[in-house]
């Protein structure tokens, strides 16, 4: 079957959840969105890759070609008539628009660029008014499930600090705003002292996780964070400190970039395990 004729109304759109099997959707072929569509391919129980969106659709569905199971490559406003869930793996710009038909319909996101959930809370307001819900995987950061926990306690402060490559902080709308060069830089160097709502802005593409550690605490104005550019890193480290009532902890990870340095491999593969648990008869974490 030829992806670009491939005929997306030959997709029953109830067939899938008469037979109790999660319709997904991606949408966004990058580094993540493929590595998804590959697993889904391979096969996680309960679920099927059945759409596929992206800016280049012929180039989304050449890199599809080998798959077991053919699955149409479609503008993203057709998603939503074919699947129940849709997985976010788009440029930040385009959250509204993959979001709102799925919340609407009172269907599943699964969000990825979560910072651009602050600048449109009436997805969550659509979500709630119409028994939709949008979902933030754990993605490039451990530990939020204690996070999550202590929140339903006191949590007093909870502070992240980021170190990158050079390469995946480079061209940052911050970075660029305020004419920082970090290009030659040869020692680590503080780019940036605030909080996930401002990172959000200045670092769109980068910074998705803090503002996931925000949604998951105090919010993204109390939550404290810095980011440095690192010239001797290969990874993205991220390391966070929280102190609450029920606990004090600390956590590190060090993610190995994709080949994409902005996002970590285990992003994609965070979205595979909260799938694979949608049905499983044994559930490990929230």
């Amino acid at each position: 079957m030829s992806f670009t004729q491939a005929d997306p109304a030959s997709i029953s759109p109830v067939s899938g959840a008469r037979r109790g099997v999660h319709r997904i959707a991606i949408a966004g072929l990058g580094a993540v969105g493929h590595r998804v569509a590959r697993a889904l391919d391979e096969g996680l129980p309960g679920c099927r890759l059945v759409a596929v969106s992206a800016h280049d659709r012929a180039r989304a569905a050449e890199r599809l070609a080998d798959l077991r199971r053919p699955v149409p490559v479609v503008a993203i406003e057709e998603l939503e008539g074919l699947a129940d869930i849709v997985v976010e793996c788009a440029p930040a710009a385009l959250l509204p628009a993959i979001a709102g038909p799925f919340l609407k319909a009172g269907k599943t996101v699964i969000v990825l660029s979560s910072g651009a959930i602050l600048a449109h809370q009436d997805l969550v307001e659509l979500a709630r008014e119409h028994g939709g819900q949008i979902v933030v995987p754990t993605g490039a950061l451990l530990g939020l499930d204690a996070v999550t926990a202590a929140a339903e306690g006191d949590i007093r402060s909870v502070r992240m600090v980021t170190r990158k490559p050079v390469k995946g902080l480079v061209g940052a709308p911050y970075l660029v705003e305020r004419d920082i060069s970090i290009d030659n830089i040869t020692e680590p160097v503080c780019v940036f002292d605030g909080t996930p709502r401002e990172a959000a802005i200045g670092f769109p593409a980068n910074l998705n996780v803090a503002v996931a550690l925000a949604l998951a605490g105090i919010g993204p104005d109390r939550t404290r964070l810095q980011i440095w550019a690192d010239p001797a890193l290969t990874r993205n480290t991220h390391t966070i400190e929280v102190d609450a009532d029920s606990a004090s902890f600390s956590m590190s990870i060090a993610n190995v970039p994709t080949e994409n340095p902005k996002t970590g491999r285990i992003t994609a593969l965070s979205v595979i395990s909260y799938l694979r648990k949608l049905d499983a008869p044994l559930r490990v974490g929230s």
